[in-house]
């Protein structure tokens, strides 16, 4: 009699065993099927690539997360403090101001678009028609303020010396007086009722609904412009994760550059595939 009690404890507890193990296995397989999360900020509301991008790490069990920000000041600060994984709103010129000036360790872990900033009006057709004392609008954040002031230059409009990021002090030459004045970066468009024309970056314009074909100049590309491509940005602990590498991957494919010229209609070119830029 005993031994048969003793028969049916051990069956017990090897059944009660066995359903733990299998219980434990099971977790495992979910735990390692779960999917990962990645938080990116951008600046503006328009995502349709990063949409396009999400769909294809999905199957790799990543699901992408946007995160909208108003202004060009918040991503990094998200990123810096753990908010966020990654960004993608910045240029490789933007993010060594923003570290130097912030003391962070933010770095690049892939390109994306050169998006070339423009001059755009209400009030002229053409730079010809710009004269003595007109306002004109640039961003104020200190690389766009640069990138406008040199658009100015290139357009033929203002004389600058040789600082690498220039500000109004540099300018040299201004034989028209303009009225150049510094306005948020996101600003820039709306002000257009107010100034002459504005020099407006490619995300804010193309938010704008402003008609780029419409533009009475435009910034022109060359192996110059390689400070002003846009990056997918990381804290330099993560710059090796597996994960956000596969993210880069998938953005910088022949289906998402298909993707970015169908969508931006010019606004924007896939930075990573462009002759003069590599």
């Amino acid at each position: 009699m005993k031994k048969n009690i003793i028969k049916e404890i051990l069956l017990l507890a090897v059944a009660t065993f066995g359903l733990f193990a299998l219980a434990a296995c099971g977790n495992s397989q979910v735990s390692s099927n779960k999917e990962k999360t990645v938080k990116i900020g951008v600046t503006g509301s328009d995502d349709r690539v990063w949409n396009a991008v999400a769909k294809k790490v999905k199957k790799e069990g990543i699901n992408i997360k946007i995160v909208e920000f108003s202004d060009y000041n918040q991503p990094n600060t998200a990123l810096q403090q753990g908010e966020i994984d990654l960004n993608s709103f910045q240029t490789l010129t933007f993010q060594n101001d923003w570290n130097k000036k912030h003391k962070t360790n933010i770095v690049s872990i892939g390109s994306t678009v050169i998006a070339p900033m423009a001059l755009y009006s209400k009030k002229v057709t053409s730079l010809s028609e710009i004269k003595s004392g007109d306002k004109i609008a640039i961003p104020n954040d200190a690389t766009n303020e640069g990138r406008g002031l040199q658009l100015l230059a290139s357009a033929g409009l203002i004389k600058l010396d040789n600082a690498k990021i220039p500000t109004l002090k540099d300018i040299t030459e201004n034989k028209l007086n303009l009225k150049i004045s510094a306005l948020d970066a996101a600003q820039t468009a709306k002000s257009l009722d107010d100034v002459t024309a504005s020099a407006v970056n490619s995300g804010v314009a193309s938010d704008a609904k402003l008609d780029l074909k419409k533009a009475i100049y435009r910034e022109k590309v060359t192996a110059k412009s390689k400070p002003y491509v846009n990056i997918i940005s990381a804290n330099a602990k993560d710059k090796n994760n597996a994960t956000y590498k596969k993210i880069v991957k998938a953005y910088q494919s022949e289906d998402i550059a298909k993707e970015i010229k169908k969508d931006y209609n010019g606004y924007e070119s896939p930075a990573w595939n462009y002759k003069v830029l590599n």
